[in-house]
């Protein structure tokens, strides 16, 4: 097994036993190597020590709880392994800047540490091809005014350019801990593109709703999106480590070479942005791209 795949094992193990308290010796009897050699493999390939990742994550989920449930601030504190809400409020505060009785009272973007995945899909060109050219779609949708939050990067026209200018975990972390103040149809970690003179810049982060007024982290800023009918061009739920390169190329190809002039529209990119849904277990691969009405 290469050393990536033992690594996301890792990941994965320890997302399933985070309330068992995980330690570098418990992961190493779950996937069978020497404590050394784990420890070395996972700092190696996520660039997180497994001590601060499992910190970071257990923090994480407990913020979530926070956010998301009802349960005692006590509970949760001690279901994760605190001896007491204040022992989680001197990390909460350290790691947020407010206590967590004061988060639940009014959510504010945080940077939580994301659950990792460092095992991405085969780019090798010999891979056997299986998605399905005829399950590619094309639809219209409304999407009403809503404000953006998010980083345009002006130097980058994709995904993968977009992180080399900025931290990943850090930037995936403040979105995720949006997942509750997300727009309900632009949600947390749409992407997507804003096309102007025939030029594309990237854009990563998350929609909210109109009147939303809160914290903006540093480097992100709010952009109010007016409403738009959008064009859909489509694939359905896809294995993402077999199909994921032939997948997006195609809807790609298909949005961007489309003439809306067939379904009565054209494009409305003036006002609006492209955006990017990967879901590729639950909705699939979606380029949604803002239209107008062509008036007769």
């Amino acid at each position: 097994m290469r050393s990536i795949e033992v690594v996301q094992q890792m990941i994965e193990w320890i997302e399933a036993n985070m309330e068992d308290m995980p330690t570098l010796q418990k992961v190493s009897d779950a996937v069978g190597y020497s404590p050394w050699y784990c420890s070395e493999m996972f700092h190696d390939i996520t660039g997180f020590t497994m001590k601060s990742y499992i910190a970071g994550r257990r923090l994480a989920r407990i913020t979530e709880e926070i956010r998301d449930t009802k349960e005692r601030i006590l509970d949760i504190a001690v279901k994760y392994g605190f001896s007491s809400q204040e022992a989680l409020t001197r990390v909460f505060k350290e790691q947020y800047g407010c206590t967590p009785a004061a988060y639940r009272k009014k959510n504010k973007p945080v940077p939580m540490t994301v659950h990792k995945h460092v095992l991405f899909p085969n780019y090798d060109e010999t891979r056997i091809k299986t998605m399905e050219e005829t399950r590619l779609a094309v639809r219209v949708e409304h999407i009403p005014a809503h404000k953006y939050l998010g980083i345009w990067e002006e130097k980058a026209e994709n995904y993968c350019d977009f992180w080399k200018y900025h931290d990943c975990d850090e930037v995936c972390g403040f979105v995720t801990s949006m997942d509750k103040m997300a727009h309900p149809i632009v949600t947390a970690h749409t992407a997507g593109w804003k096309l102007q003179n025939g030029k594309k810049t990237y854009f990563y982060g998350t929609g909210v709703p109109l009147d939303y007024d809160g914290e903006v982290p540093e480097g992100f800023t709010v952009k109010e999106i007016p409403a738009s009918d959008y064009l859909v061009f489509s694939y359905p739920v896809f294995d993402f480590m077999t199909e994921n390169v032939d997948v997006m190329s195609a809807v790609e190809e298909l949005a961007f070479n489309f003439d809306p002039a067939e379904l009565g529209y054209a494009w409305n990119e003036e006002e609006c942005q492209i955006y990017q849904r990967h879901y590729p277990e639950k909705l699939g691969y979606q380029v949604v791209r803002p239209v107008r009405k062509i008036k007769n």
